[in-house]
């Protein structure tokens, strides 16, 4: 889907470009964004390599199983479906913990996981349930302690304080979550949303 959305882009641009005899400035545009694409890859090549470093110490010293265990409260109300003791609830607690940290390459294998593991509760393999789609919610607004990624582009960028952003990065996302918590439960009871197939506890 998504590649058909860049696809018709690209062709759209071309087309306007030709009617209205700019094409040459597509081309400029083209190869423009092209370097400086490359120059900030290059650029952030370094600052993500220290804070991926950093991060990977601290989920070797066991920083983000405790940042797990400290969840667990939490994550008890906001799925009330899932078992305490399910697979699908510790993926889903190690995946929130390290998207807190930063850790999006650890994160992304714990999600896929607690899908997976979210899928097996599922009565109703054609829709996703509302732990799923609650998963989804809270993973896509994600609370962020230390927004590397963020950090490594105003680095890279020239910024005289890239780390200036956490305290704010940390209010948004907050806020985010909360309200993406609060859409999906409210979401959830309505009829046109009510999702018939709900997962068991079985």
């Amino acid at each position: 889907m998504l590649n058909a959305i860049w696809l018709s882009m690209v062709f759209l641009s071309v087309i306007v470009g030709l009617i209205q005899g700019r094409l040459d400035q597509v081309v400029h545009a083209v190869t423009d964004s092209a370097k400086l694409g490359f120059e900030v890859a290059l650029g952030l090549t370094g600052i993500m390599t220290l804070w991926l470093g950093i991060m990977g110490i601290a989920s070797e010293s066991g920083l983000v199983n405790r940042f797990a265990r400290n969840l667990r409260p939490i994550m008890r109300p906001l799925f009330p479906d899932v078992p305490t003791d399910h697979p699908a609830m510790g993926a889903m607690i190690l995946n929130i913990a390290a998207n807190m940290l930063g850790l999006a390459n650890a994160a992304t294998p714990f999600g896929l996981q607690a899908m997976k593991e979210l899928q097996s509760l599922n009565k109703n393999a054609q829709q996703a349930s509302d732990a799923m789609c609650t998963f989804l919610a809270i993973n896509t607004s994600s609370v962020q302690l230390i927004p590397a990624t963020a950090i490594a582009f105003l680095a890279a960028n020239g910024s005289l304080h890239p780390s200036s952003i956490i305290v704010s990065s940390l209010g948004a996302t907050t806020i985010s979550t909360i309200v993406a918590i609060v859409a999906v439960k409210q979401l959830a009871k309505l009829p046109g949303y009510r999702i018939k197939g709900q997962i068991t506890n079985e």
